[in-house]
């Protein structure tokens, strides 16, 4: 081949390459603008698309808005009516409690008044007897033909003559009784002397002191904001004080059980070293079932000791729970088991059943495990429970008649009172020294004696009861409740004493003659 054909060939080969290549890159240039068409139709869709979406969602949040703008509307009215009805319900109830009170004054009022003329009509009625009484003795002296006073001596001489013989013949008859008795009243001298081996109790306080490991466990205690010590005092029912004592907190009730609940949940919590509300819940419950098996074990331990067999389970945990009662700072289950003691000592000396005695005597005061939460006495309370639990009908008799609520009908009830007063009236059994226990019931007799037609007085059981003898010719029936009324009122006035006193008026008129 020649020069100038492979020339040709070569010009056309490259001219065949570059058209190939020019229509390659116009090939590739209408794709791309092929698919940028496409991509900006498919944006402006997607931004139509999210266009609508926004408006849609818009629509939905505008119409969430107002259903929770009319949803709160309707709460707020809601509860704006209520209060309306509640202020409504308060502003009635004061109208009527105001209405009521005003009621009540005005039958006071008229009762006030009733009782004025009543006053006024018995001191006429009163008037006109003592006229017609001094015109019937002015009668009768003209009668008579001697007046009263020698009518009387006539009566006196008379009398002192027969008094004397009988005298005479009645000491006869006393020497003869005394010796027959003389057994007897050794017994009595020695149940005198059993009050000796009484022994004395330290006085229980209302206050506990708990020991702290450092002063830095008082702010653990205390808790951020007060909180811990908020929940501890909320949960036992005990205040506690923290104040400068070093290492050292106080717990204050009266209740004896709470401090104990109180005193076992503190300790509990700085062993385990966790103080937060929660744990302080779960510790007061646990130091709680503590306390309520130490009533058991202290009521079983009480009841063996007194070697008593057979006594219901519910009597020995009520027993148990006297451990954390006192009675003017004596503790009552120390005090029921001395009873006890003594009860038994003194029917052994008298030939009575000691058994019983001693069971009477422990059981005496059951009624304080549970007098806080019933009504009415201890004595009753503690009857109840006896009756209850089939207790013997002499113990339940005894527990009723040792604070002579009713009169004592056997032996073994008078055993129990003497054993009772005899561990709780000596001095020292309870939160008063010697000076100051004497010195309140000789005031209380002389607040007694300085009314007039009070013959005797006596202040009995440590001071909470007195007994008034009233002269019969110058107190009458009617008057001696005035006597009670005004002595109670004075003794509120004048003394400080612990627990109640009552006040007992006696009037007796006697008239004795025998048949010879």
């Amino acid at each position: 081949m020649e020069p100038m054909e492979i020339i040709i060939c070569v010009a056309s080969a490259v001219l065949t390459l570059v058209v190939g290549f020019a229509a390659g890159i116009v090939y590739r240039k209408r794709i791309a603008e092929s698919k940028i068409g496409t991509a900006e139709g498919q944006a402006a869709k997607i931004v139509d698309e999210a266009r609508k979406a926004g408006e849609q969602r818009k629509k939905e949040l505008l119409l969430e808005a107002k259903e929770e703008v009319l949803r709160n509307k309707n709460e707020a009215d809601r509860e704006i009516k209520e209060r309306r009805n509640e202020v409504s319900r308060l502003e009635k109830r004061a109208i009527q409690k105001e209405e009521n009170l005003d009621r009540k004054i005005e039958n006071l009022e008229r009762k006030e008044e009733s009782l004025e003329s009543k006053l006024k009509e018995a001191e006429q009625k009163k008037a006109e007897l003592d006229k017609l009484k001094e015109e019937e003795i002015a009668i009768l002296e003209k009668c008579a033909g001697m007046t009263g006073e020698e009518a009387k001596q006539i009566l006196f001489q008379r009398y002192e003559e027969e008094a004397k013989h009988s005298a005479s013949i009645r000491m006869a008859e006393i020497e003869a009784e005394l010796k027959e008795n003389a057994e007897n009243k050794a017994r009595d001298l020695i149940t005198g002397a059993i009050q000796r081996i009484a022994a004395n109790h330290v006085t229980e306080a209302t206050v506990s002191v708990v020991a702290l490991p450092n002063d830095d466990m008082k702010g653990r205690l205390i808790g951020r904001e007060g909180r811990n010590i908020r929940t501890i005092e909320t949960l036992t029912g005990v205040d506690l004080i923290i104040d400068d004592t070093p290492e050292a907190i106080t717990l204050s009730s009266f209740d004896p059980m709470r401090r104990e609940i109180a005193r076992l949940t503190i300790e509990k919590l700085m062993s385990d070293g966790r103080i937060h509300p929660a744990r302080i819940e779960e510790t007061v419950e646990k130091s709680r079932k503590e306390v309520e098996a130490t009533i058991k074990s202290e009521g079983e331990q009480a009841v063996l000791s007194c070697g008593i067999h057979s006594m219901n389970s519910e009597l020995i945990r009520l027993l148990g729970r006297l451990k954390f009662r006192t009675s003017y700072g004596q503790n009552v289950l120390k005090h029921s088991v001395e009873v006890s003691f003594i009860a038994g000592m003194i029917a052994d000396e008298l030939g009575i059943d000691p058994m019983l005695a001693r069971r009477a005597g422990l059981l005496h005061d059951i009624g304080k495990a549970l007098n806080h939460e019933v009504e009415g006495s201890h004595t009753q309370i503690g009857a109840d429970i006896a009756k209850k639990y089939r207790e013997n009908k002499d113990v339940i008799h005894a527990i009723e008649a040792h604070h002579n609520d009713v009169e004592p009908q056997t032996l073994v009830a008078v055993i129990v009172q003497a054993a009772d007063a005899v561990s709780a009236a000596r001095p020292g059994a309870r939160r008063e020294n010697l000076e100051s226990y004497i010195k309140r019931l000789q005031k209380l007799e002389e607040i007694a004696n300085s009314y007039n037609g009070v013959e005797k007085s006596f202040a009995i059981q440590a001071g909470r009861e007195l007994r008034l003898m009233v002269k019969p010719e110058v107190v009458n029936d009617e008057n001696m409740a005035f006597i009670a009324h005004d002595i109670a009122r004075k003794i509120e006035a004048e003394m400080e004493y612990p627990g109640q006193i009552k006040i007992h008026v006696i009037r007796e008129s006697r008239a004795v003659e025998y048949a010879k």
